[in-house]
């Protein structure tokens, strides 16, 4: 049995590995597709992908877009990716197992790996490589503004409860200042930064995840969502839209005949707490 692996994102490969909201696994026998399924990234902004990947005990991963530093943990998981897919993941992985995929190999010149990427369901513009790397129009001015930087941080709430650390995976954070890769108020405090410096921010919700919409909220009868009565609350899953796009969501309140979710991004209303120390511009 071989478990493969494809940034998911309506059907289509997502291009940015660091930031894809979703897998599609697929269970091969015999070099035919035995079953699939979609599972969320569980998670993003809060770890990584490749240890993600590798307990689920993948073999391949096929992606679009993805930088050195993702690349480098997910060889050292044991994972072998093709980058640079695009298109229907069917037939990706049709073309994989039929020995017709090529990889690009290291395919963008950051690594963001997603852990402070903002809400996933605003549908924002925090895909990376969605018309090549570092694109976006920046919102600030600085020094930095433009370039590849790398930068350790620890985030906590206020009441000092640490949230994310990249001193605790042991690497710094890579990305693009100003691409709108990473959430506002980190993105602009970098923006003019110098190399060794460490600064602390305090964000509101406005310059983070913004704040929670209660039209993100909703309930369905539990006998018109498929697999509702296996959920528990508290538990996060998929949804897919009535256009076929997976929409991460959480169980909040179930009784006998009604379950509730919620779209809001986890982090959405609430403060948060940086100390940024940069490490490198390039």
């Amino acid at each position: 049995m071989k478990r493969i692996a494809v940034t998911y994102d309506n059907g289509q490969v997502f291009q940015h590995f660091g930031h894809t909201e979703a897998f599609k696994i697929y269970e091969v026998e015999d070099d035919q597709v035995a079953s699939s399924a979609v599972i969320q990234s569980n998670g993003i902004g809060h770890g990584a992908l490749a240890g993600l990947l590798a307990d689920h005990t993948i073999d391949v991963l096929i992606c679009g877009g993805i930088g050195g530093g993702a690349m480098a943990a997910l060889e050292e998981a044991g994972i072998e990716v093709y980058a640079g897919a695009e298109g229907d993941t069917d037939a990706v992985v049709e073309a994989y197992l039929k020995g017709e995929l090529t990889s690009t190999g290291v395919n963008c010149d950051h690594h963001g790996e997603g852990h402070i990427c903002g809400g996933h369901e605003e549908g924002h513009s925090c895909g990376g490589c969605h018309g090549g790397c570092g694109s976006s129009k920046p919102a600030f001015e600085g020094r930095n503004v433009g370039k590849t930087v790398k930068a350790h941080y620890r985030g906590t709430f206020n009441d000092g409860e640490q949230f994310d650390s990249s001193y605790d995976r042991g690497e710094p954070l890579e990305f693009v200042c100003g691409a709108g890769m990473m959430i506002k108020g980190f993105d602009a405090a970098v923006a003019d930064m110098e190399v060794g410096q460490i600064v602390d921010v305090h964000l509101m919700p406005e310059e983070a995840y913004g704040m929670p919409n209660p039209q993100a909220i909703f309930s369905a009868e539990i006998a018109e969502v498929p697999g509702a009565e296996d959920l528990s609350v508290g538990q996060q899953v998929y949804l897919t839209s009535e256009y076929g796009q997976p929409i991460p969501v959480k169980v909040t309140a179930k009784n006998d005949t009604t379950i509730t979710f919620d779209a809001n991004h986890e982090m959405a209303g609430k403060e948060l707490n940086f100390r940024i120390e940069l490490v490198e511009v390039s």
